[in-house]
């Protein structure tokens, strides 16, 4: 049985797209069943169109943060969703959206946690000197970028490194890493 995803998203999507292709190479038994984004120019808007998903912009009030987590989470059971994948959605979970959907919510971020949470991680990891940096996918929690790891991916980081080259470097194995934590996550909670 396929596991049915929800994407929460605010950027280009490139996480969404690999998650799209691990679907279409048979290497995630699952189906996105929504894609929600907070705005209404991000790329993977443009994704969804081209691999024929549905999507849904609604607009981020940052004085009523709620109203779009009630939007969207009524979506996402309208479409009967399974889990929740944050892939690139720039926004902090309130806890009413948490608890809504406990321990239902990845998100992949760009460190490896618990180490440089938060924007810029990769920034942080530069000013920091670590030798070795990575992604993280862990079950989103009311505390940002601490909920239980699923799956890290390291990469070394070079002397010459800049935050874009860094970046890069680590968006790269987030790409490999997310749908191959999703498929494991699903497994554990029995979905597929």
């Amino acid at each position: 049985m396929a596991v049915n995803l929800a994407v929460l998203a605010s950027g280009r999507g490139s996480n969404f797209k690999s998650i799209l292709q691990a679907i279409e190479a048979g290497d995630l038994d699952s189906s996105v069943k929504i894609l929600v984004t907070d705005r209404g120019n991000a790329g993977a808007l443009r994704i969804a169109e081209e691999y024929d998903v549905n999507s849904k912009y609604i607009p981020y009030d940052r004085d009523n943060r709620r109203a779009f987590e009630e939007q969207a989470g009524d979506l996402i059971e309208e479409n009967e969703c399974d889990l929740i994948v944050m892939a690139g959605y720039m926004r902090v979970l309130t806890p009413y959206f948490i608890r809504r959907f406990e321990n239902r919510i990845l998100n992949i971020h760009p460190s490896l946690l618990p180490a440089f949470k938060g924007l810029h991680a990769q920034r942080q990891a530069l000013e920091y000197g670590v030798k070795i940096s990575g992604c993280t996918v862990h079950i989103a929690s009311e505390d940002m970028d601490s909920g239980p790891i699923i799956a890290q991916r390291a990469v070394p980081v070079f002397d010459d490194d800049t935050e874009e080259s860094l970046s890069e470097r680590i968006l790269g194995e987030e790409h490999k890493l997310y749908p191959i934590a999703i498929r494991e996550y699903a497994e554990k909670l029995e979905l597929i």
